[in-house]
């Protein structure tokens, strides 16, 4: 899993089968220090989150996973929205 923030959405008025229904979302990969790394991506949303929340997500082929589907196109799925983050009695808090 990967921690990241949602920068924005997608609007797709067609969408393969599969996702249809899904929400397509921009995200900003980021380190535990919520320092930007790398170029944004997009990614499936399954569990609801919106535009500046903390997120982990994950690729490749273990994206399709959290979809109710055996196979859809998908290189990144939300699976988590970030609460707080601890590390090393550090706590931060969104």
């Amino acid at each position: 899993m990967f921690l990241g923030q949602v920068i924005g959405n997608i609007w797709a008025t067609r969408k393969y089968e599969a996702i249809h229904g899904s929400k397509m979302m921009f995200i900003q990969p980021m380190n535990s220090d919520y320092e930007k790394l790398g170029e944004p991506i997009v990614a499936i949303d399954t569990v609801g989150s919106g535009p500046g929340e903390y997120i982990l997500y994950i690729t490749a082929s273990e994206a399709v996973i959290p979809l109710p589907v055996d196979f859809a196109p998908v290189d990144a799925s939300i699976v988590a929205v970030v609460d707080s983050v601890n590390i090393d009695n550090l706590r931060r808090t969104n």
